[in-house]
């Protein structure tokens, strides 16, 4: 590698004084090798990649995805020390630019929480857990964790209710306390959890409709987030979306205004009030 022996031994002394476990063996067929460390590495970021987890933590302290025990805010103060002073000068610049509007309420969601929740989805453990409902009841339940979720500004977990032998979903910031019981279970074709969040989250509209968008699912997302509507790849160009609203009109209205030559497949009611205005908007733009 056209390097001096005094080189390298340089850079294993080096390597060892930052963490890393070199080991030797001498001889005339010896050298060195990676071994284990005897202390946590360092953390050696780039530029952009040090940006990207700063903007990451602060988004994350700002809208509260992590709750409210400053873990996020933590972890942003210290990294903003070790970061350059043009970055860390960006990164000021972006705290005077950006804002957030407030977003709906919810319980404080402690990352303590949100590990222990996801530990038991990755084992599989059945859970004692004490939640709270919309309606401010708490009851005990056992259940089978299986994802997480997060919408975009909440998380819910999806899991197995034992007792009532159902998939539920239950928010996470309305989980009061969990106890592991220790008992690890096999979940049995388990449902896809985004799509059965997004069912849950668009029950309670009074109007429904059924709607063909002539985008691949990725593209349709980013025009109906899944929160608001539930979506099914139709071939590699388009996606069936069943989505609700509060009536006809306004949900309508939305159509018109995602801006895709869109199908309503159903309700034939649905269908001639979007019909109704974009023959309205032609009226008005005609020459």
């Amino acid at each position: 590698m056209e390097v001096t022996e005094r080189t390298v031994r340089r850079d294993v002394a080096r390597l060892r004084d930052i963490g890393y476990g070199v080991e030797s063996d001498p001889g005339r067929l010896g050298g060195y090798r990676l071994g284990e460390s005897t202390r946590p590495l360092p953390l050696v970021l780039d530029d952009e990649e040090a940006f990207a987890v700063a903007v990451a933590l602060r988004e994350a302290a700002q809208t509260r995805v992590l709750g409210d025990d400053q873990a996020a805010l933590s972890a942003l103060l210290k990294l903003r020390r070790l970061l350059p002073r043009r970055m860390a000068a960006l990164l000021e610049a972006m705290d005077g630019a950006v804002e957030h509007t407030s977003r709906a309420g919810g319980q404080p969601l402690s990352t303590r929480l949100l590990a222990e929740l996801a530990n038991a989805c990755r084992r599989g453990e059945r859970l004692r857990m004490t939640y709270r409902d919309m309606q401010g009841q708490e009851t005990e339940r056992k259940v089978d964790p299986h994802r997480l979720v997060f919408t975009g500004h909440r998380w819910y977990l999806v899991a197995h209710d034992v007792g009532r032998d159902a998939w539920r979903t239950f928010r996470a910031d309305r989980v009061l306390a969990t106890e592991s019981t220790g008992q690890v279970v096999r979940l049995d074709d388990p449902p896809e959890a985004a799509r059965l969040v997004a069912r849950a989250l668009t029950s309670d509209y009074p109007v429904y409709a059924t709607i063909r968008l002539p985008v691949p699912a990725d593209e349709a997302m980013r025009r109906i987030p899944a929160t608001s509507g539930v979506h099914t790849p139709d071939g590699p160009g388009a996606t069936i979306v069943e989505l609700g609203g509060r009536d006809i009109g306004s949900l309508a209205d939305r159509l018109v205004g995602l801006g895709v030559p869109l199908q309503v497949l159903s309700p034939d009611a649905v269908r001639d009030a979007v019909h109704d205005r974009a023959l309205a908007l032609a009226r008005q733009n005609s020459p």
